[in-house]
């Protein structure tokens, strides 16, 4: 049960930060930024998510145990 809530778990964030990287892009190149621009601000935003996941992990691990 552990194992499969945490797959779930993994799954949902890479989720939510593929469409953070999709939406910051399109943000991006609706303002006119060039493409290499728009890429450079989705990877900064997927970046962001998924540090902030595992910030959030680590934070609960030390009061779960």
């Amino acid at each position: 049960m552990n194992v499969a809530l945490v797959l779930l778990t993994a799954a949902l964030v890479l989720v939510i930060a593929v469409l953070a990287a999709a939406g910051a892009g399109k943000l991006a190149r609706m303002d006119g930024a060039t493409y290499p621009a728009a890429l450079t601000r989705a990877a900064t935003a997927f970046t962001a998510v998924l540090t902030l996941a595992a910030a959030v992990a680590g934070a609960l691990a030390t009061l779960l145990t």
